[in-house]
């Protein structure tokens, strides 16, 4: 009797949900360009007519992220100063009478629930702001309560780590920048940010990041509107691999924390080609020079290329950077032997107080 060899098919895992919906991103943003497009172009027109004095953003995690790209955007375009405000100012402070008159206040989230976040909202409508929410749950109570809200258009996200919502919450300051200030420039970058979140998606930043398996800790570096991506990675570095990552400006790291900094300290670095680049470079060729292992963004001799989509406009890098950082990042969550849709400690809506 003959015998016949069966081969056996190599176990392959199910791709996270994680990476899925970060995989999403793309299609996401040509919804909320095609959805929200007539509403920002209104929204753009009445703040042109009675330009708020400043503008004041209200976030956590994630969507404070998103809120720092955003700040760069409209301070860099708009000249106009914008500040983070701690919701606990209204909900632990119970501050009366908040000055906020003619000012611009900016609430971003994916829930729209978190009993912090609507107390400030509605201590600043009181206080005389025009409140806008940026919110990824349609029908949520801080939609309801904004007085111009715009969906992100996410779609669900049911891993514990956002990503899509990241991103989509920065393409909403992108948009309020463009019609805001009706700049070319800023129309061009929304327009070609569907295609360029689909390149960066392809974009494989898994050999830069399989090197960290065995890390403790490490910095993630970015300037301008490349920061809040820093921040943004550095907290998935923390949520899903359980590493110890801090996020630095560049201009920063090279006062107190490059003291940490000596042979094999791993330093991913980001970057854009507008006029923080050659700073980033030269902090980063010294971080070269003390022996760290470094990962860029940015073309530095003795720091290792990460890829990037080529040619996409300044306003949108950091965007791509971090598109291309979810579809690895999970992987060196597994490599660590962790679920990268199931962070220790967490859940999916944190509602602070």
């Amino acid at each position: 009797m003959s015998t016949v060899d069966l081969a056996v098919s190599p176990v392959v895992p199910p791709v996270p949900a994680m990476a899925r919906e970060a995989a999403q991103a793309a299609d996401a943003a040509l919804r909320q360009i095609r959805e929200c497009a007539s509403g920002f172009a209104e929204l753009g027109a009445r703040l042109r007519k009675r330009p708020p004095h400043f503008i004041v953003t209200c976030a956590r995690g994630s969507s404070d992220h998103a809120a720092s790209y955003g700040k760069y955007l409209l301070e860099t375009n708009l000249g106009r100063a914008v500040a983070s405000m701690g919701p606990s100012v209204a909900s632990v402070y119970n501050t009366p009478n908040l000055e906020l008159k003619d000012s611009l206040f900016i609430a971003v989230s994916q829930s729209g629930r978190s009993p912090d976040l609507l107390r400030l909202t509605e201590a600043a409508r009181a206080g005389g702001a025009l409140t806008i929410g940026f919110v990824n749950a349609e029908g949520s109570p801080l939609s309801r309560l904004c007085d111009v809200n715009f969906p992100l258009c996410a779609g669900p996200e049911h891993s514990v780590a956002a990503t899509k919502s990241y991103i989509l919450s920065g393409l909403a300051f992108l948009q309020l920048a463009a019609h805001w200030t009706q700049e070319a420039g800023l129309h061009e970058a929304v327009s070609r940010l569907p295609a360029a979140l689909e390149a960066a998606r392809a974009l494989d930043w898994w050999p830069g990041l399989s090197r960290l398996a065995d890390a403790r800790s490490l910095f993630v570096l970015g300037r301008g509107s490349g920061l809040g991506a820093a921040l943004e990675m550095a907290l998935k570095f923390k949520e899903t691999c359980r590493l110890h990552a801090e996020a630095f400006s560049t201009a920063e790291v090279s006062h107190g924390p490059l003291a940490l900094v000596g042979p094999g300290f791993p330093v991913l670095a980001l970057g854009q080609e507008d006029g923080s680049a050659e700073g980033t470079r030269s902090v980063v060729r010294r971080m070269v020079e003390l022996g760290a292992e470094v990962r860029s963004a940015l073309e530095v001799p003795g720091a290792e290329l990460l890829p990037t989509v080529p040619g996409v406009p300044n306003a949108i890098a950091p965007l791509c950077q971090v598109q291309s950082f979810y579809m690895a990042v999970h992987r060196l969550a597994t490599a660590r032997r962790l679920d990268p849709d199931a962070p220790a400690h967490l859940r999916k809506v944190t509602e602070t107080v």
